[in-house]
């Protein structure tokens, strides 16, 4: 058991990091469509894309707010309970944003480059990895579609094998371990209203509207 006097340090030290966390906090917010909600027709609708942006979005902005306000006054109070509790929202809204706002980026309308295959070394890494373009749209297509539930599909890099990877996520869930060059949301809410639920009309779809230049460029820095 601890003494009075290491209990009293164990409280500083809470109290200290708990002012630290306080002084940079800072909110998030919905981040602006680079294009409208109707510039990736036909292969995604306005209607989705509007409620997928305003509504699912900011419901992720939302939630990470609050949890995250509730965390300072967590920290401030020394509830450690209250504290592991909000774990799991912070995650869950945390990731929502992190993921929707990468996915938003990957994309782009026909008019600005939208579904125009990747070039150079991007090109080639996939080539090199998977022996074509087309064979990592099905690897691709193939591991995203088998998510259960709701989840998201990814292309990554892996720093140190220096090599591009295909992974999925559930849920919310953030991409670890690997670098995310290209997400794709595959929640019924990014594709049902349009593909009810035929998952992979809905993949074969998206590539007609991926921005490669973002996927490229998170590549280079990455590299």
């Amino acid at each position: 058991m601890l003494s009075l006097a290491a209990r009293s340090v164990k409280s500083n030290q809470f109290k200290s990091a708990a002012r630290c966390l306080t002084a940079v906090r800072t909110k998030v917010t919905l981040p602006d469509l680079p294009y409208g909600y109707d510039a990736l027709e036909p292969y995604i609708n306005t209607e989705i894309m509007k409620l997928h942006h305003s509504k699912h979005h900011q419901t992720y902005v939302n939630g990470y707010n609050a949890a995250e306000e509730k965390l300072q006054g967590s920290f401030q109070g020394g509830n450690l309970t209250e504290l592991i509790a909000l774990q799991t929202a912070i995650k869950f809204n945390g990731g929502g944003h992190i993921n929707h706002s990468l996915f938003w980026q990957n994309l782009a309308p026909k008019s600005n480059g939208g579904g125009e295959k990747p070039t150079g070394e991007l090109l080639k890494a996939i080539e090199s990895k998977w022996g074509s373009f087309d064979e990592f749209i099905a690897k691709f297509n193939t591991a995203a579609a088998g998510v259960q539930g709701s989840g998201w599909g990814w292309l990554g890099y892996n720093k140190e094998s220096k090599q591009l990877e295909i992974a999925t996520t559930p849920n919310q869930d953030p991409l670890l371990g690997l670098i995310p060059l290209l997400g794709v949301d595959v929640w019924e809410h990014a594709y049902y209203l349009q593909y009810k639920n035929v998952r992979p009309d809905y993949l074969k779809a998206i590539w007609e509207v991926i921005n490669w230049k973002t996927v490229a460029d998170r590549f280079a820095k990455a590299q």
